[in-house]
This record gives C-alpha cells, sequence and structure tokens, in this order.
C-alpha cells in the first residue's frame, strides 16, 4: 500500500527531510599558513642560535688573546709558531721540533715531531699521522724514554709521555729518528726551550751513544730547506760516500755491449748540503747545543 504523507496544520503534505553533514577537512589555505609558520619559526631559532654561538666564540677568542698576552710575558707559556712550538704549565710540557726523513725515493724531507709529557702513570702513547709506522720506530722511543730517564732523573711510571709524528704518507720509518726523539722527551720532561736552529739525526742506545745512521746528506739537505744552521751526526758521519753509476760502452766487431759501472765518490756533508755539520757521540752531547 502507497505510504500516507503527513500533513501539517496547513493541511500541507510534508516529506521527511534529512540533512547530510560534510566532514569538514581543514582548508588548503589554513595548511599554507601553519607551514609557512613553522618554517619561519626554525628559521628563527637557528639565527638566534648562530649568533648565540658567535657571542661564546668570541669570548674564547678574547680570552685565550689574553692568555697569550699575558704568556707572552711569563716563563710558563712560549710559543713562536707551529713548529718549534713551546708549551709549559705546571707539570706538562709540550714540544715541537723538526724531524729529517728520508721518502720512499729516496729523498731528504722534514717531518714534524711533538713530544707530551704530563703527570700520569707511565704510559706511552703514540699519534701517528700518515707514517708508515714500523717496529724500529717504536722500539726508539721505548729506548728514548729509557735514556731520558736516566739523564733526567726523572721516574718514567710517573708520567705519560705522548709522541705525535706529523708526515707524508711516503716516508719511511727507522731507527734515525731515535737522537731526536730522546733530545724531545729530555726537553719535555725538563720543561726546557729547544733551539730551532738545531737538527739531528741518529738512532739511540741504551746508554745514551748515539749510533750510526744512512741518507745523512739528504737529511742534511731537508734540515738546510727548513732553516736549520746546524746539523748533528753520529760520529765519522760528517763524511760520506756516494756511490755514482755511470754506463760504459764496448764495441766488439759489429756489437755493442754496454755496462753499469759503480764507482765509490768521498763527499763532505757540510759542503754537499750546505749547513753546518757536526758530529756528536752521545746525547749529552747533543744537548749543548739543543739547550743553550
Amino acid at each position: 500500500m502507497p505510504k500516507k504523507s503527513k500533513k501539517n496544520k496547513t493541511g500541507k503534505k510534508t516529506k521527511k527531510s534529512s540533512k547530510v553533514r560534510k566532514a569538514k577537512h581543514p582548508r588548503i589555505k589554513d595548511i599554507n599558513v601553519n607551514t609557512k609558520f613553522i618554517v619561519l619559526s626554525i628559521i628563527l631559532i637557528l639565527i638566534v642560535l648562530f649568533f648565540l654561538n658567535s657571542l661564546v666564540n668570541l669570548g674564547v677568542d678574547k680570552t685565550a688573546g689574553k692568555d697569550s698576552v699575558e704568556g707572552s710575558s711569563s716563563k710558563n707559556i712560549i710559543s713562536n709558531n707551529r713548529v718549534n712550538e713551546f708549551f709549559s704549565l705546571d707539570e706538562s710540557t709540550k714540544i715541537t721540533m723538526h724531524l729529517p726523513a728520508v721518502d720512499s725515493e729516496g729523498k731528504g724531507v722534514d717531518t714534524i715531531l711533538t713530544v707530551e709529557s704530563t703527570p700520569g702513570t707511565g704510559r706511552t702513547l703514540t699519534d701517528i699521522d700518515n707514517l708508515l709506522f714500523w717496529a724500529d720506530t717504536q722500539h726508539s722511543m721505548r729506548m728514548a724514554r729509557r735514556v731520558a730517564e736516566n739523564i733526567t732523573g726523572k721516574k718514567m711510571e710517573d708520567y705519560d709521555i705522548i709522541y705525535t709524528v706529523n708526515a707524508n704518507a711516503s716516508v719511511i720509518g727507522g731507527p734515525s729518528a731515535g737522537a731526536a726523539i730522546t733530545v724531545g722527551t729530555i726537553a719535555a720532561l725538563q720543561g726546557r726551550k729547544l733551539n730551532e736552529k738545531v737538527m739531528i739525526t741518529g738512532s739511540v742506545n741504551h746508554d745514551g751513544s748515539i749510533g750510526p745512521v744512512s741518507a745523512v746528506v739528504e737529511k742534511a739537505r731537508a734540515a738546510k730547506s727548513v732553516g736549520a744552521s746546524l746539523f748533528l751526526v753520529p760520529l765519522l758521519q760528517s763524511r760520506d760516500v756516494v756511490y755514482e753509476t755511470t754506463e760504459h760502452c764496448e764495441t766488439f766487431g759489429q756489437t755493442e755491449i754496454c755496462t753499469t759501472e759503480t764507482r765509490p765518490k768521498k763527499i763532505d756533508v757540510s759542503q754537499e748540503a750546505g749547513i753546518e755539520v757536526r758530529e756528536i757521540e752521545t746525547i749529552r752531547d747533543a744537548m749543548q747545543y739543543f739547550f743553550n
């Protein structure tokens, strides 16, 4: 049967109306506004952090500058430049010195040795940057500690020694740095500044004597190139023997035969490298030139 429609008071038929509510979604315009607000807030925070960081760094720089001025007139802090730098405060000392070496092609090169001494528990720490680090270099460091202890009279068990060598990757390690490492260790333990015009090559023995090394001429040239005026070498090595090779050819009938001949040649290291060279026998001899 057909449904009857209801009548209102006026007698007119009415229909049941149903309203469909649409889900409310945020408008795109509102989303854009919120996104811009968030981005601007982040940028503002970053700007504030940048200025705060700048203010902090400025304060540190001013403090460091003040300390540098005060330190220049004090015996506790002496700093010239990155190389041959000396820093001593309380019982901690840091020295930096030139160290002659040879690269894989046999050419003399300059490397940088830093020795730090600080109260500790007798540790030996190494920080090697781009160096072919051989066992004989480690042995030189151990020997340097022993000799330095005998000369200074200080107990190494009360100190931590940190060795840092900055060198090109092709530099060859070896025992020839032993004398320099020993002198640097003594300087760090005693808080003494090194003579920046002096460089040394030579191995070190347990009794403090200095042993022979190779490539003395090449190392002397490296010392000259960085401004040293005196180069210390082991006994009998101020004069060296180099070997020159020449090609000799002879003709036999229609055949030419060539051979390579090697001839020894005596040279004066000082004249060859253009730097004053002196022979030393022990670490104590070297100290007379480094600590003047």
